[in-house]
């Protein structure tokens, strides 16, 4: 079972997507195991659908979109703070067009 606020696109994901925002502190059930959220989950936000090593693909649509760049526990938000694209080096949520970085 899992929570109503949270889809898993593909069988082979190692992360759910958020569909209705929770917030930190609030209990829910992921696949039958209950996780406290420690911060705010906005919706098309990632949490880890199991413990994720470091430099372990995170997988959303049955394919990488990235990699952890530190171990991530099982039910933790899944973001910029704690995975890298593979593809694109340079993207951060602060580059503006045409800015190098």
């Amino acid at each position: 079972m899992i929570d109503k606020r949270f889809v898993l696109l593909s069988k082979e994901d190692n992360v759910f997507v958020c569909a209705g925002q929770v917030l930190a502190d609030e209990s829910i059930c992921l696949e039958g195991t209950t996780v406290t959220l420690n911060v705010d989950i906005n919706v098309g936000h990632k949490i880890a659908r199991k413990a994720i090593a470091k430099g372990e693909k995170i997988i959303k649509y049955g394919a990488s979109i990235g990699s952890a760049k530190q171990a991530i526990a099982f039910g933790e938000h899944v973001h910029l703070h704690n995975m890298k694209s593979d593809y694109i080096a340079s993207h951060t949520r602060a580059s503006k067009v045409g800015e190098v970085s």
